[in-house]
């Protein structure tokens, strides 16, 4: 949700390529599915699955899969 402005202006901008990457933690539709529904949110180009778990399980899911991203392991 709060990222459609943004992709709404590099859209308009035209010139900046962007990716979407969707942590994935959440299982709950109206918490996941509803927001790539909206019609200027794209699918994401990464979902990183790091759902389950506790709260530290899940970040660490994140911090490692966005590591593997940078490093163009994703």
């Amino acid at each position: 949700m709060k990222i459609a402005p943004i992709v709404r202006a590099l859209q308009a901008h035209g010139g900046l390529a962007f990716k979407i990457i969707h942590t994935g933690q959440h299982y709950d539709r109206e918490m996941n599915d509803v927001f790539f529904e909206d019609p200027s949110i794209p699918e994401p180009d990464v979902c990183m699955a790091a759902g389950g778990g506790s709260h530290a399980q899940q970040t660490a899911k994140i911090i490692v899969a966005f590591e593997a991203l940078c490093q163009g392991a994703i």
